[in-house]
């Protein structure tokens, strides 16, 4: 997504044009929202950082909104809270046309234990054993909110709303919960992985297909559409 906005915001302000996103996306994760900060010397109408934009824009990215911040937002630090949903189709047959958007398990899945092992992840905790040996986050603290799991037909949907996330803790926290759910270990285990903070305790980082970016939430002083 980056490389393709700088390059149309380049061209409609007329300079080089580097852009701060509030959230990052691993090859082949979506993002149904991003926000993302610039500066530019060049003054124009918000409709031209937005219709100009997506003339120029590939069909996968548009841009929906557009308004003049002050000097002190930032996209990725002055938001408050992030949600990914991850979506997994759950069946013997791996899927089709779906393939890109959702994530898959063959293997009959237990909804209630995984949902019982996703409310050990809510609040304050050390993350390290769910992050990625490339993550460059100072620390490994993070608080969830909320971690609801979901089936709906075939698909199992996991909803998860934290202050912040490290790099893959999403991902590899679905794979710690398809392992509970699929009979590996018990909801309990969950919580013996956390203590360790070992990543190599926990299950093996799940695909990004069924990784999206829901929603990031700011301060009403920001006044940002929602």
């Amino acid at each position: 997504m980056q490389d393709a906005l700088e390059p149309a915001l380049a061209q409609i302000a007329g300079a080089s044009v580097s852009v701060t996103c509030a959230g990052r996306t691993d090859r082949g994760v979506h993002a149904r929202l991003q926000v993302v900060h610039f500066d530019a010397a060049a003054e124009r109408p918000d409709s031209a950082w937005v219709r100009g934009v997506n003339a120029l824009l590939p069909a996968s990215v548009a841009v929906l909104w557009s308004r003049q911040v002050a000097g002190d937002f930032h996209a990725r630090y002055s938001a408050h809270a992030r949600t990914y949903r991850y979506r997994l189709l759950n069946r013997a047959v791996r899927p089709g046309l779906a393939a890109p958007y959702v994530g898959w398990f063959h293997q009959p899945l237990d909804v209630e234990k995984m949902r019982e092992a996703a409310a050990l992840f809510v609040g304050e905790h050390d993350f390290s054993a769910f992050r990625s040996a490339e993550c460059q986050a100072k620390s490994p603290v993070r608080t969830v909110h909320a971690f609801s799991v979901l089936r709906e037909e075939q698909i199992i949907h996991f909803e998860i709303r934290a202050n912040a996330f490290l790099q893959h803790m999403v991902r590899n926290l679905i794979g710690t919960l398809v392992y509970v759910g699929s009979g590996r270990h018990p909801p309990r285990w969950v919580q013996e992985v956390l203590q360790s903070k070992d990543r190599s305790k926990a299950a093996p980082t799940f695909g990004p297909e069924g990784l999206y970016l829901e929603n990031i939430e700011y301060e009403p002083k920001w006044q940002l559409p929602t």
